[in-house]
């Protein structure tokens, strides 16, 4: 074979290699491209479904603060929760779908946000059922009152508006609690079976028009079948003009100033898991609930 065959057929094999390098290459940059734009479509499709959802929750939050809650503490963190909801879902608006490490953490706080609202829903229920309760409690005494004439009706309307205005600028307020699991030694548990004790660790807001001196608090532990939990059944107090059971009760001084303090319960038996509530009262009033969960 001569010099010059050998040389062309160099050049053909060349030519072949280099075409199919760029056919593997032209193959491989269509693939890529392909992947990127179903992966930027698939995005697209969960950075909607994230912002239909911010927006669920947003209308959510909005029906819950119409709400008539008596609560000032629980409306201002509603309040808080919906801005942090509406500033999040804008954020997410202006977004880019190619961002996935922000989307990413946006659908976490998503989670992390509906997980608080959970707990706002339980604490609103919880109030509305304690309103009830204590509703139902108070039917008896209000019968006895049908045979009042119109006219002293009317006056004891007048005085009883008078009296809840004072009442309301000097009642307590519980800004804050927290309940503790403990076993039979006084240590930390989250099994329900080794729960003995619950350490209840509460605080009450300063209040300069409350009259100050020695208070009862009496607190009201009620079990997720609506059970209050009373280790003796002459352990009561008066509310609204009756007497009503409490669970544990416990003296303090107030001087106007916010205070805090501890309280414990021991179960006489193995509790129920499930949702509880605690229920606080001072000189008469219903100062605040709290509900808690144990867990199986």
């Amino acid at each position: 074979m001569s010099q010059s065959k050998k040389s062309n057929n160099l050049w053909i094999i060349l030519v072949v290699i280099l075409l199919a390098g760029l056919g593997f290459l032209g193959y491989r940059y269509y693939t890529q491209h392909q992947q990127m734009a179903e992966m930027v479509e698939q995005m697209e499709f969960e950075k909607e479904q994230i912002e239909e959802e911010y927006s669920e929750l947003a209308l959510q939050f909005d029906g819950y603060r119409t709400m008539d809650i008596q609560n000032d503490s629980l409306q201002e963190q509603l309040s808080r929760e919906q801005q942090r909801v509406q500033d999040l879902l804008e954020e997410l608006r202006i977004t880019k779908a190619t961002s996935a490490r922000r989307i990413a953490e946006l659908k976490k706080e998503l989670a992390t946000v509906r997980a608080v609202m959970v707990q706002y829903v339980h604490q609103i229920d919880s109030l509305h059922s304690t309103n009830v309760r204590l509703t139902e409690e108070n039917v008896a005494y209000k019968k006895q009152n049908k045979a009042i004439t119109q006219e002293n009706e009317q006056i004891k309307q007048t005085n009883t508006e008078l009296q809840q205005v004072v009442t309301r600028a000097s009642m307590l307020e519980l800004t804050s609690c927290k309940v503790t699991t403990l076993n039979k030694w006084d240590h930390k548990t989250r099994l329900i079976s080794q729960i003995t004790k619950l350490q209840v660790d509460y605080a009450i807001g300063k209040n300069v028009t409350c009259e100050v001196g020695m208070k009862q608090l009496y607190l009201r532990l009620v079990d997720p079948n609506g059970d209050l939990l009373q280790p003796d059944t002459t352990m009561v107090f008066d509310f609204e003009n009756q007497q009503i059971g409490y669970s544990v009760v416990q003296e303090f001084e107030y001087e106007r100033q916010a205070f805090n303090s501890t309280l414990y319960y021991r179960f006489d038996n193995r509790p129920i898991p499930g949702y509880y509530n605690a229920d606080f009262f001072v000189d008469g009033n219903l100062i605040g609930s709290f509900p808690f969960e144990l867990k199986k």
